[in-house]
């Protein structure tokens, strides 16, 4: 019989990647005020849980610690002082670390309900990608309806969110991604155009497009990607810095924004809620609605369990995965 008093949780000892991680036990803590105890089913798999790994990440928690930004499971007890959620309640969990385990304790502001039409593995990979994309395309870039979106990496998490969330939003959209197969799920969610820049000149094909430039450019992926992306803005575009899935940092020449008049927005989405919480109650509210309309399912491509939380990140560090990579913490999804 297994003790109920010792849960799982994969543990980064050092920063050497997926190669720091261990599955370990730990004796279950008593909860404080103000929180409640999930016990996880999925945990979704982000490109910021591997850079933090690496000590690559703009937050570095200290050593060791517990990867996981997001999660979804069952609450199973809580503490005095929290409102409006209940024991059994299918819940998403939305923090910077510890959810890469069968159970978590954890504030209940970081908790909100699993749409009642997700499974909890989908749940577990709704919450980072949506609100980054929604950030980017709704607070930072403002997008308005009739422009135009590129979104580069389309067919990555944050990509796929980005390319529904703007077609949502009223934009003519084209995806960018380096195979067919890869362009066809971004097309699925709500892109008009596809862009394979394994297989033709980035610049030449969006200009064939869209000859006048792009109002928006949503770039998770950096490095020479979003160097050549830099010609492509239109008079007032927006260039959203999302990321560096590439392992690169792009260089941006000065001169070219003052020429095109476009700008550069970073994008900070979990940073940005914590600065401004009724950011954060807007983005819950929006991506509430969406989902409750049919919207914002994640394309998860690939499971993994718990154990072999090395083989997911490293499916991440690869750039194999298309769309979502889940942490399977139990039976329950």
């Amino acid at each position: 019989m297994a003790d109920d008093s010792y849960y799982q949780a994969v543990v980064c000892t050092r920063l050497a990647g997926p190669a720091g991680l261990e599955l370990q036990s730990f004796a279950r803590r008593a909860l404080s005020p103000g929180e409640v105890r999930v016990a996880i089913a999925a945990a979704g798999v982000n490109f910021p849980d591997l850079l933090m790994t690496r000590g690559a990440y703009q937050y570095k928690p200290p050593l060791p610690f517990v990867p996981g930004m997001e999660a979804a499971g069952v609450i199973v007890e809580i503490a005095s002082n929290v409102p409006d959620l209940t024991v059994g309640q299918r819940v998403m969990i939305n923090t910077r670390v510890g959810l890469f385990a069968t159970e978590a304790a954890v504030d209940a502001r970081c908790v909100i309900p699993a749409p009642d039409s997700f499974s909890l593995t989908d749940a577990a990979c709704l919450l980072v990608a949506a609100r980054t994309a929604r950030h980017a395309l709704v607070d930072r870039a403002q997008t308005q309806p009739g422009e135009t979106v590129l979104v580069l990496g389309a067919a990555g998490g944050v990509g796929l969110a980005a390319v529904e969330i703007a077609n949502l939003l009223g934009a003519r959209v084209i995806a960018a991604a380096s195979s067919d197969e890869k362009l066809r799920i971004a097309i699925s969610r709500g892109a008009t155009h596809g862009i394979n820049y394994l297989q033709g000149d980035l610049v030449d094909q969006a200009r064939a497009l869209v000859p006048e430039g792009i109002d928006v450019i949503f770039d998770p992926v950096g490095g020479e990607l979003f160097e050549q992306a830099l010609r492509l803005p239109a008079w007032n575009g927006r260039v959203l810095i999302v990321g560096f899935a590439s392992g690169r940092i792009g260089l941006a020449p000065a001169n070219r924004m003052l020429i095109r008049g476009f700008n550069l927005l970073g994008v900070r989405a979990g940073e940005a809620a914590r600065r401004n919480p009724a950011l954060a109650e807007q983005s819950a509210r929006d991506i509430e609605a969406w989902t409750a309309a049919g919207h914002l399912k994640p394309h998860v491509s690939a499971t993994f369990p718990l154990a072999e939380a090395q083989r997911a990140l490293q499916e991440i560090a690869d750039r194999r995965a298309i769309g979502r990579i889940a942490l399977l913490a139990s039976d329950s999804q």
